[in-house]
């Protein structure tokens, strides 16, 4: 794997040159040196908020699925979005704020945060797409000056958090959904532009299949496997 970034070639071909870009940004191990909903867990569990005791080993049996590729959808999203579950936003604030200054802004290398820059620069729609919840996520794009967010919904209700989510959930074949369905709200089709995501997980396998340009960003060994087979380019930011 490449051991640093490079600033953006020009397009490759004319074809390319008359369609508009968008590109896509996993969040988890791929912009972040990390996973948002472990992280999480971990500054809650440490805060006091959940018990360590009866929280740490399902947080570790979670993510070990995850990164298998053997957990369910809703049950992924559920155990992580049930960590809101009966506060408000504006009780969590305070805590989000310090999760994103303590755990994830120092786990964000420069090299992620250079190619983002230059995806921006380039006049690429820049979207970043995550099966974290968008509540943990919103404030790591806006950092990063990604204005547009594809991410798992929690459903809030008399303005608490269920514990629940709504809507498509924004993993595997659901990344892929939602993003047709956001691109057709904005009057825009996948198959008008040219794609490109960035991804580390054999569980965004769905959505790297449906850009034009695949790019494993320190893939898992399942991920590595196909990207080598298929001729992908393969980048590392750590």
């Amino acid at each position: 794997m490449t051991a640093s970034v490079h600033r953006l070639p020009s397009r490759a071909s004319s074809t390319d040159a008359t369609r508009d870009a968008i590109v896509l940004f996993d969040l988890d191990h791929t912009l972040l040196h990390g996973d948002s909903d472990v992280l999480w867990c971990e500054f809650l569990m440490a805060e006091g908020v959940l018990e360590r005791a009866a929280f740490a080993a399902r947080n570790a049996d979670m993510e070990a699925r995850y990164k298998a590729g053997t957990v369910g959808v809703a049950e992924f999203a559920d155990f992580y979005v049930g960590t809101l579950a009966g506060r408000t936003a504006a009780d969590w604030e305070p805590l989000r704020q310090r999760f994103l200054r303590e755990m994830v802004l120092p786990r964000i290398p420069n090299a992620a945060r250079r190619l983002v820059q230059d995806h921006r620069e380039s006049g690429a729609l820049v979207a970043m797409t995550t099966a974290t919840n968008r509540f943990i996520t919103e404030l790591t794009a806006q950092h990063l000056g990604i204005e547009h967010l594809l991410a798992t919904e929690p459903l809030i209700e008399s303005g608490r958090f269920t514990g629940s989510t709504h809507g498509t959930l924004n993993m595997r074949e659901g990344k892929v959904q939602r993003l047709h369905d956001w691109l057709a709200g904005r009057s825009l089709s996948l198959a008008g532009l040219h794609s490109t995501a960035y991804s580390d997980s054999i569980n965004d396998l769905p959505l790297l299949q449906a850009v034009d340009v695949p790019v494993a960003v320190d893939p898992d060994p399942r991920l590595a496997a196909i990207a080598g087979e298929r001729g992908w380019r393969v980048l590392s930011l750590r």
